[in-house]
């Protein structure tokens, strides 16, 4: 979304809610700010799911070795 969409939307939302008594508006922010550190825990969770996904006994150098020696070229030239 664009940035001036997006700050007429907030605009146009923020007067909407204008008319809310103050104790509702305080329930709003609890609720929204809520709804973002939810979002802040979950992006974490699934950055989490990715470190460390791979494990081995191996050492860095024994599995390069076997990445290369598992290899396979073929370098014949097929005729036209």
């Amino acid at each position: 979304m664009k940035t001036s969409a997006s700050t007429s939307l907030i605009d146009n939302y923020f007067g909407l809610l204008n008319g809310l008594s103050k104790e509702n508006k305080l329930r709003l922010i609890a609720k929204l700010s809520t709804s973002v550190a939810d979002e802040v825990v979950e992006n974490e969770n699934i950055v989490d799911k990715f470190f460390g996904a791979f494990k081995s006994d191996k050492s860095a150098e024994d599995i390069i070795r076997e990445i290369k020696e598992s290899r396979n070229f073929n370098r014949s030239v097929e005729a036209f």
